[in-house]
C-alpha cells in the first residue's frame, strides 16, 4: 500500500512537471498571441472612434457591447511581452524591455481607460462615452508613440 501510495505521488509530481513544460509557450507563439490581442482591440475599438468622431451614427448597444470586449482585451496583451521575445520580429521597439517601468504604466493607463469607457457606456451618457472613447484613444496612442515602429 505504501509503494502504490509513493508511486501516485511521484506520477502526480511529474503530471504536474511535464504540464508546466507544455504550459511555457515559445516566444514566436508569444508574439503571435500580443497582435491577435491587438488586433482584436482595434476591431471593437475603430467602431466606437468612428463614432466619437461622428464618422458614424453613434449606437449605444454597440457601444456597451465593444466597450466590455475592450475592458477585457486591454488586460490580455502584457504577457506576451515577455523579454524573451525582444528578438522576434516585430513592430515592438526595444523600448519595451529597456523603459519596462514606463511599459507597464503605459499599459495600465490602457487598462484604467478601458475600464472607465466600459462603467460610462453603462450610463447612456452619450456624451461622457464619446470623451472617455477619446481618453482610450490617447492611451493607445500614446503607448504606440513610444513602444511601437512607425507603420
Amino acid at each position: 500500500m505504501k509503494r502504490s501510495g509513493v508511486a501516485a505521488v511521484v506520477a502526480l509530481a511529474l503530471g504536474v512537471a511535464a504540464g508546466a513544460v507544455f504550459a511555457q509557450a515559445k516566444p514566436e507563439q508569444l508574439v503571435k498571441q500580443r497582435q491577435s490581442v491587438m488586433t482584436l482591440q482595434g476591431k471593437y475599438f475603430g467602431p466606437m472612434a468612428a463614432m466619437a468622431q461622428g464618422k458614424a451614427p453613434y449606437n449605444a448597444d454597440i457601444v456597451r457591447r465593444n466597450a466590455a470586449y475592450l475592458d477585457n482585451l486591454s488586460r490580455m496583451a502584457w504577457d506576451g511581452f515577455d523579454a524573451g521575445t525582444k528578438d522576434v520580429k516585430s513592430a515592438a521597439l526595444p523600448a519595451i524591455y529597456e523603459q519596462a517601468d514606463k511599459f507597464k504604466e503605459a499599459s495600465s493607463r490602457l487598462e484604467n481607460e478601458a475600464h472607465k469607457l466600459y462603467e460610462v457606456s453603462r450610463s447612456g451618457d452619450e456624451n461622457a462615452v464619446k470623451a472617455q472613447i477619446g481618453a482610450v484613444g490617447k492611451a493607445c496612442g500614446g503607448c504606440h508613440e513610444s513602444f511601437r515602429q512607425k507603420q
